[in-house]
This record gives structure tokens, sequence and C-alpha cells, in this order.
């Protein structure tokens, strides 16, 4: 898959961008502050329906205006695909494809996939839990759209149940019977999601093994992934050693209920929800160690870099190049980390990359050129196939 023209309308910076794309690698080059990285923003919001930058919609829309909106014309084989969305902060996104709109957002997630890098990643090593919740989540999504309903569904009992938990802290009567009601939809939820982040776990596990080898070089310690959490039977944290039999949904949903049970008193005292994948982490391995806290600087962003090539290597196998977008990265790896990177990216269908300098970009990623200034993005340095031109 691959984005061949974007459109933008009162996005970020930029009051209109119309821009023509193509396979291969494009180098969006500019001066900081003059819109490179809202430029592949936009493409990342097409496929996860938020931004790696900030938590809401509302500063992605221009100063002045009240609504944003993203159009891209995407190749999918010999299918061409046009995705809609129109952002609206405090009112619901509007989102259509080819023409037609979609009942519920949501269902747009899955149908575009991306796999962004940007320095903001390295929270995912040395950040806390919320950061990689949300980057296991998002690739849940990916992978199989309608964990979007049973995540949401999740959050919705999650918040109804903690704001009864803070009025059962006074009144213990019967607001306790409703929560009974409350904690069978919280461990129904609660254990799909938890089996299929084990899922995801173990299946990107042996990818991330071997990126972070590729990244770190010869004789680099083992990488690995755990997952740990509130209900003891989906994870200690431990480093998931291959083949494991993991537990069926059956069974963490079981276990769920046990452990909701004997926390009661103390979430009652508390008046928040303490059992359940809202507090859970993904723990990242060096050898037997966690890399949260022993990691040097260096093996942090090998951590990080190997987390996401791991997750391209992962969608490509399902059958699938995600598009691959690397946002403001070169200039901060060395050599062997830049060379390990350049590889995949080469090989991805599409590459879109920012740079201030075009030289901080290996030589061999240098396909298309997008010049970015004054409000303007300008193709400069063509690779788009013939016969490709407007968006329909």
């Amino acid at each position: 898959m691959y984005v061949r023209h974007l459109q933008l309308g009162s996005f970020r910076s930029w009051e209109r961008v119309d821009l023509a794309l193509g396979p291969g690698p494009t180098v969006f080059v500019g001066r900081n502050g003059e819109g490179k990285t809202n430029l592949v923003e936009a493409v990342g919001y097409l496929a996860t329906m938020s931004s790696h930058r900030v938590s809401s919609d509302a500063p992605l829309v221009r100063h002045g205006d009240t609504q944003a909106v993203v159009r891209a014309a995407l190749r999918r084989g010999d299918r061409e695909l046009l995705v809609e969305i129109e952002i609206n902060p405090g009112r619901a996104n509007r989102v259509r494809v080819n023409r037609a709109p979609l009942p519920r957002p949501r269902e747009l997630l899955g149908l575009v996939r991306t796999v962004l890098f940007a320095p903001e990643d390295l929270a995912l090593v040395r950040g806390d839990p919320t950061e990689r919740r949300r980057f296991l989540d998002d690739l849940l999504v990916t992978r199989t759209p309608r964990l979007a309903g049973v995540r949401a569904d999740y959050d919705r009992v999650l918040k109804q149940r903690n704001a009864l938990l803070k009025t059962a802290r006074l009144a213990r009567g019967k607001a306790i019977e409703t929560l009974d009601v409350w904690d069978g939809h919280l461990t129904d939820f609660g254990g799909q999601l938890l089996a299929a982040r084990l899922q995801l776990v173990a299946d990107l596990a042996p990818h991330m093994a071997s990126s972070y080898a590729e990244v770190a070089g010869e004789g680099a310690t083992i990488a690995g992934l755990g997952y740990s959490s509130t209900v003891p039977l989906a994870g200690d944290g431990s480093a998931l050693v291959p083949g494991t039999t993991l537990p069926t949904v059956a069974e963490l949903t079981a276990a769920m209920r046990e452990r909701v049970a004997e926390r009661r008193n103390d979430e009652l005292d508390r008046g928040m929800t303490l059992v359940g994948p809202h507090r859970d982490d993904v723990v990242l391995h060096l050898g037997p160690a966690p890399a949260k806290g022993f990691a040097s600087h260096g093996e942090s962003w090998s951590l990080a870099l190997a987390l996401k090539l791991a997750t391209f290597a992962l969608l490509r196998a399902e059958g699938e190049d995600p598009i691959l977008i690397l946002d403001d990265v070169f200039a901060t790896l060395d050599a062997e980390r830049r060379a390990a990177l350049a590889s995949v990216a080469r090989s991805a269908e599409q590459t879109l990359i920012t740079a201030a300098v075009v030289d901080d970009v290996p030589a061999e990623l240098r396909g298309a050129r997008v010049e970015v200034g004054d409000a303007i993005a300008v193709l400069v340095k063509e690779s788009i196939p013939a016969g490709e031109g407007s968006l329909s």
C-alpha cells in the first residue's frame, strides 16, 4: 500500500496541501517548524485516527478554524482507495471511504496500515506504561480491527465502574449490588483484551529479537518481550519463552474475575479500579533484566528502533507492507543503526522521511524529494509512476 495523493485542509499549520506522492522513499526537507512532521502526521492519522504527538484532536485544527480535513488516495495492488476524514474537535469526526460515509469512524481502523518511528518513541523504553499500552493496543487494532470495539467497550465500562466505586465508597448499600454487574462487563471485555495482547506479544517477540540483533550488531545481548499484569495468570513481566502455551480468553476472564473479587475492598477504599489491562505493562528485556532503568542511552535507542522494525516485519509477514514513516530520526542515529533502518526503509513499498537537511538521509533513500517552507510543500525531485496524477 502507498499514498498516491495527499490533500490537507486547515490541518495543523497548513491552510491547504495538494501533493502527489509515489511508491519508494520520499524525503520531506525543510527547516524545523516549517511543517514537515505535520504532513507525515496526517498520513499516520489515516491509520490510527490519532496523533503520535498529542492526545486530542484540537491541536490538529489550524488556529482560527473549526475543522480540519485529511484526504488521501491510496493504491493497494491494482485497487484505488479514497479516504477522507473530517476532524471536528468536540464533535464526532466524519469518515468517508470511496465517497461512502462510514457509520462509525472507527470502522476505518485497520484499512490503512502505517508504522511510524520518531524521536518520541524513546518513551516506549524509558517512559511510563501508558506509552507501551497505547503502542500495543494500536497495533492490536491494526491487525484485528474488531478489537477497536472491545477496547472502546472496556474503556466505557471502566469509566462507569470508577464512577460507581467513588460513590460506593461513601454509601456501600445498593451500589455494591450494581458493582457486581459492572464487574461482569469489565472482566468479559478485559479477558478478551488480555488474550489479544498476550498473543500479540508472543507474535512480536521473535521479530523483536532478530531486529535488535541487526540494529545492535554482533555480540549484542538478546532482546525479549514480556507482559506484566495485575492478573497473575496473564504474566509477571518475564521474557516470553517461544512456544509457551498462552491462556485462553475464558481462563483469563475467570482469573480476572477472581482477582477483582480479591481486590474489592481495596478498590472501594481507593475509589478506583485496580485490576485489568488498563494497569498492565509491556516489559522490554535485555538478557534476563528489564531494559527500563538498566539500558544505556544507546541500548534504549536500539530497543525503540527494534520494536518499530519488529512491528513492520510482523505486518509485512501478514501479507502487505505498511507505509513506513520516519520522522526526523536519521540525524539522531549512529552509523550502524542508520544502516539497519535504511535497509528496511529501502525495501518498503513506501517510506516517508522527514529531515532538516537532506544530507542527514542515507543516499539510497533520497528518491523523491519534497521541499517544505514558507507554507508551501513542493515536489522538486519526482519518482512517481507515469500516469498517476491528481486525487480523484
